[in-house]
Formats: C-alpha cells, structure tokens, sequence
C-alpha cells in the first residue's frame, strides 16, 4: 500500500506543477497601489509642460490622466518620458501607461499595445517665415530637425530622401537648432509645432507649412498583454466622449480662444 502511496500522490500534484502561475494584472496592481504612474512629456505644450507658475507638469494629457485616475478611484504619478524613453521605460515597469503624443504604429505593435485613438494630427514643417521652405520638396540639400524615437525622422526621410535630418533627444533643443540656423526645418506632429511655435518669444517668425507628410493618431502605450487595463482605458474614452468632458478638456487647451486653436474635426471611435 505504501508502494502506492507517493505514485498516487505524485499524480495529483503533477496537474498543479503544470499549471501556469496565476499573473497579476496591471490593472489590479493599480487599485491596490492606490496610484496610477503615468509617463508623461514635461517639455511639449500643450500636451505636458511645466508651469512656470507652479512648477507642476500641466498639460492636455495630464488631464486626460487626471480623469482616468479618478474613474479608477487612486492617485496620480506623473514620470517624465521623452520619444526615445516613453516605450522602454513603459516595458520595464516603470509606468503604468504613457500619454506622450505617441503614435499607433503597427511596428511598435511588436512592443507594447495602445489604446484606441485620442487625439488626431498630422505631420508637417516649421520653419523660419519666408525662409524658402514651403514643403517636403524644398528640403532637397538641406538639415531638418526632428527627435529621437519619433516617427517623424523616417516619414520625413520617406517624403524627401535628399534631406538630411538631424535628431536631438527633445523639441526644445530640435527647435533651437531652427533657431541658430544649423537646420532649415524642423518637423513633428502639427499639433506639437504649434505649441512650439506660439511659446517662442517672437511667434510671427515662424510659420508651419506643407501639407501632412504622414497622419499621426496618437494611442496611450499600455504593456502587452495587460487587456483589462487596456478595456479599462478604452472604456473610459469612450465615456469620456459621450459625456462631453472629453470635449471640454480639448477646448481648455484647443478650443477657440487658447493660443494653440485646433478644430476639432474628428470623432473618436465608439463601440457599440
């Protein structure tokens, strides 16, 4: 009897041993945290910037932060990203989700997931008024600015290959290197150089131009294979957005009146 006993013993515990370790999900970590860790830009108005004032990080993301933070019933934490850092500081834990005018590429698919679409731009140029750059033809044999990790350094290459582009790791260094003539352009997002453009201190010497060189939908970056988390952010967008608030916070920083005035000409997606 004894003989049979371990065998016997063995078998039940064999299925245990098999089973896969039941994974935490982020979203749980998050309610039980109490806090939610957004990566978020510092330097980029209106998006995320630091308030002179307050010396606190403002912005249209924030506030989109804000609102999921309170859905949630938790904290806000806000860690400043940059292009370059937002998708490795995100896969590494160090965040929970990244609000950073991030694009939805299908390549960064390979990397993390996104959202569903919560703000719509396109790429174009900023350059000095009557410089003699209206478009992504005229860069032939010039310098154009753009930063590290952003799409914009292959679109712009795609657009014009005869162009050399020179990246930095922020905008405000991208955009003082317009300034100091070492390039003749600088390109991003439309929505981004217009906030770059209106902070200068002399905004009537730059214009923006060209037509978008590439559409540019942003998705907030959440870790592979956290779905709830995902569900959860999605949700909350769509709610936003039949209630109006989303609405009300792209008209704080967008809307008629602010110096960064874009239409907002596009809807966002909702599941039935």
């Amino acid at each position: 009897m004894r003989k049979l006993l371990f065998p016997l013993v063995l078998a039940c515990l064999l299925p245990l041993l098999a089973a896969p370790a039941a994974k935490a999900n982020k979203l749980d970590d998050i309610k039980a945290r109490g806090v939610l860790v957004a990566g978020v830009k510092d330097s980029q108005p209106p998006f995320g910037y630091v308030d002179e004032k307050t010396d606190q990080i403002v912005g249209f993301e924030i506030d989109l932060m804000q609102a999921l933070a309170k859905r949630l019933g938790v904290k806000l934490e806000l860690k400043p990203v940059t292009s370059s850092t937002r998708i490795p500081m995100l896969a590494q834990g160090a965040v929970d989700i990244v609000a950073a005018t991030m694009t939805h590429k299908k390549e960064r698919e390979d990397q993390i997931d996104f959202s569903i679409t919560y703000f719509m731009t396109g790429q174009k140029l900023l350059v000095k008024k009557d410089g003699g750059v209206k478009s992504a033809a005229d860069l032939a044999g010039k310098k154009v600015a753009s930063v590290k990790g952003s799409t914009s350094e292959q679109n712009v290459k795609k657009a014009q290959p005869a162009c050399t582009v020179i990246s930095f790791e922020t905008y405000p260094e991208a955009f003082l290197a317009l300034k100091q003539g070492k390039v003749q352009a600088m390109t991003t997002d439309e929505s981004i150089l217009v906030g770059i453009k209106n902070k200068d201190d002399h905004p009537e010497a730059w214009e923006i131009v060209g037509d978008y060189i590439s559409p540019e939908p942003y998705g907030f970056g959440i870790a592979e294979n956290e779905s709830k988390l995902r569900d959860f952010v999605n949700l909350a967008l769509m709610d936003m957005w039949e209630k109006g608030e989303y609405q009300q916070i792209y008209n704080k920083w967008f809307g008629k009146g602010t110096k960064d005035y874009l239409p907002l000409t596009w809807k966002m997606e909702l599941w039935p």
